[in-house]
């Protein structure tokens, strides 16, 4: 691994300098009935808490929110992107800060930030484990809300009507989907993901989203153990660019697509979404109900379009047997 690393009673080597995303560990390899020591590299997982700040300065209220599991890395695309598609935030000038905040000593973790020369190794909680991110005074929230929404817009909300009505309610203004792609194009966009997902190339472990245009061009990725964190990473970098709603984009996944992610989508003014896996049933209504062409089972010389099937240009009927 890059960087000094330190050896954790565990058996797995941690980066102290510059890599959080992956960590080797030792393993017995089986071939058939031959076994040898061998060394692995896993995706790192670890939570992640995000706090809020809010309020005007001299009445400032501070909550936590969230905690998620996550693959170190865009810590703050991530948290500004799932404030966004939760309907928190609405504009990057909402946001006066994004930080970490140290966390309590403990004796699982070691640092990642370099070490004093001679210095003895303490363990205790990473700092980049807890971000904060401070609100603008003007900002209103209603805690009461949040915490509802949260809940109502999760994938395992009341029911899918209940989840539908909230989406109505939060999901910023839409414009008419005009996002077209040829079908030749659609194919070669799981490939051109994979190639890069640079963590996935080591690990074999991670989820990955992809913002692509429609000549088929990448123009930005993200990848996590978590499907919903890649593009809450994804969306959240864009978000904090003061490049949404994502009109022009086509978002991609490299597993299923499911309501939750559907939402995110939403909420970010994606047109359309193309998944290698299945769609969820929930994640087809609100693809119909706000206009967001779906793309599931995207393989090599196959797809299916649950929705929005005009958008997909270049294509043409089998002829009929005579």
């Amino acid at each position: 691994m890059p960087g000094d690393s330190k050896l954790r009673n565990d058996g797995v080597e941690r980066s102290v300098v510059s890599d959080r995303t992956t960590a080797s560990i030792s393993v017995e390899r089986f071939t058939g009935t031959e076994t040898q020591s061998a060394t692995d590299v896993l995706a790192v997982e670890e939570p992640l808490e995000c706090q809020l700040a809010y309020g005007p300065i001299n009445d400032r209220q501070l909550k936590s929110i969230s905690v998620t599991m996550r693959t170190p890395g865009h810590d703050f695309d991530l948290a500004a992107g799932f404030l966004m598609t939760e309907g928190v935030i609405n504009d990057p000038t909402d946001v006066m800060q994004i930080s970490y905040i140290a966390g309590r000593p403990t004796a699982e973790a070691l640092s990642d930030e370099p070490l004093p020369e001679g210095a003895a190794v303490l363990p205790y909680m990473p700092e980049r484990n807890i971000v904060r991110v401070e609100l603008a005074p003007d900002v209103s929230v209603s805690m009461a809300n949040l915490e509802r929404n949260f809940y109502t817009t999760s994938s395992c909300g009341i029911c899918g009507k209940a989840s539908l009505l909230a989406l109505r309610t939060v999901c910023p203004p839409r414009a008419a989907n005009q996002f077209q792609i040829a079908a030749e194009l659609l194919y070669t966009l799981p490939t051109r993901l994979r190639q890069a997902q640079d963590v996935f190339a080591r690990t074999g472990g991670l989820h990955a989203s992809g913002l692509f245009d429609s000549t088929g061009h990448l123009f930005s990725s993200r990848e996590d153990v978590g499907r919903h964190n890649a593009v809450d990473k994804l969306l959240g970098a864009e978000f904090l660019a003061d490049r949404t709603p994502v009109r022009d984009r086509l978002l991609m996944l490299s597993g299923r697509a499911s309501f939750e992610l559907l939402q995110k989508a939403l909420m970010g003014g994606i047109p359309m979404v193309a998944s290698v896996g299945a769609p969820s049933s929930l994640a087809v209504q609100v693809a119909k109900e706000f206009d967001i062409t779906l793309v599931g089972f995207l393989r090599e010389d196959h797809f299916n379009v649950y929705h929005g099937a005009k958008h997909i240009i270049g294509t043409k009927k089998p002829k009929e047997r005579v």
